[in-house]
């Protein structure tokens, strides 16, 4: 008996691709349309060696992405997860493509480097962050960096202008250690473990005392660390950074938030890199009770301004502020330069009926909340 021309076994090689191909062309825009999110783990090429990097998101290209980079002593997860995960982020988090990378050898279950090995600088690593937008095709993010994060974030926005919309800094200090610190730095390094010294450069020392639980589940973590040697080899490259030029005249391009908390290690160095900023696309929030990691002890905070923050931006104009604008009056104490002098102008205040946004970031603001 003659086959049919139209046979499915005489057919089968040769359309079930065409077929199959068309199905998850159809998942992929039902997925974009769903706004389906998804996790997943991407090892990317380099000038300097490869970088892990975590993508979580929407694949909404009509938005920026936003970009994250951690501190020392902390990977990707342990940085933030937690704020990411947070119940009030939800809303950014599924309007937004995250992407999350992790500092050379520093992300969870890495590979210990061989004694010897040649660790990036500073620089270094910010020149690989190009590498990444390429890989996944984005134009633009909005950074968030903490830190030595937040160091590296800074130094790719001034070679990338074009590339960063925003950036959100949180314990920036962009100058190296002076003679007297330097020597200090020197005696703590005979004296104290590495896991004492990165202990120091996320909490202050009354913070130390006040949160222990939270200090000891750091110092369990790092010390304990496989990849220990590893996070040695990022801790000296980011005290071995050079100054980071900021000044009003040769800024960045984007808006600017600057975070710290009140006990952070990194107050005045914070406090002194607001001063250098340009006022007019710069705020300034400094918050009570957080402590050196203000992603981790006041996630609730740090998303409402957050939010805020894009919101001056022109995203998620809908967006309902909740926690500063329903529970509690937040005051906002405003503050400007001119002609080089530092002057208080006046203070706002959100009533708890209100959800009443500030004003776009036409001077410098610092934020107590």
């Amino acid at each position: 008996m003659n086959s049919c021309p139209y046979s499915f076994h005489n057919y089968l090689p040769r359309e079930v691709p065409r077929y199959l191909n068309s199905f998850l062309h159809l998942c992929r825009m039902l997925r974009l349309q769903l706004g389906y999110c998804w996790t997943r783990e991407h090892s990317i090429e380099t000038p300097h060696g490869l970088l892990h990097v975590t993508l979580h998101g929407t694949s909404n290209t009509r938005r920026p992405a936003i970009l994250t980079f951690h501190d020392v002593g902390l990977d990707s997860k342990s940085c933030f997860s937690p704020l990411f995960k947070f119940e009030e982020m939800q809303e950014i988090v599924k309007n937004f493509t995250l992407v999350h990378i992790d500092a050379p050898g520093q992300e969870e279950g890495a590979t210990a480097y061989p004694m010897g090995y040649q660790y990036p600088s500073m620089e270094q690593i910010a020149e690989m962050i190009p590498a990444v937008l390429t890989y996944f095709n984005f134009r633009t993010v909005i950074g968030i960096g903490v830190g030595s994060g937040s160091y590296i974030l800074s130094r790719f926005t001034m070679a990338h202008p074009d590339s960063v919309e925003g950036l959100v800094l949180i314990n920036m200090d962009p100058e190296t250690r002076g003679w007297m610190d330097w020597a200090a730095q020197k005696i703590t390094t005979l004296t104290s473990s590495i896991t004492e010294q990165i202990l120091s450069h996320l909490f202050s020392q009354e913070e130390m005392s006040a949160n222990a639980d939270l200090v000891r589940s750091h110092r369990d973590r790092i010390s304990k660390a496989p990849n220990l040697i590893n996070i040695e080899l990022f801790w000296r490259s980011y005290n071995s950074r050079r100054d980071l030029i900021i000044d009003r005249n040769s800024n960045f391009k984007c808006p600017v938030m600057l975070v710290v908390g009140d006990q952070a290690p990194h107050e005045e160095a914070a406090v002194e890199c607001n001063s250098k900023l340009d006022p007019t696309t710069t705020s300034f929030l400094k918050m009570a009770d957080a402590g050196g990691l203000p992603q981790l002890t006041q996630p609730s905070k740090l998303t409402e301004a957050f939010k805020y923050f894009i919101q001056g931006m022109g995203y998620m104009a809908s967006s309902i502020m909740t926690r500063l604008s329903r529970s509690r009056t937040a005051s906002l104490s405003s503050s400007y330069s001119m002609d080089g002098e530092r002057q208080r102008s006046r203070t706002l205040s959100q009533s708890s009926q209100g959800g009443q946004m500030p004003p776009s970031p036409s001077h410098t603001m610092e934020v107590s909340c």
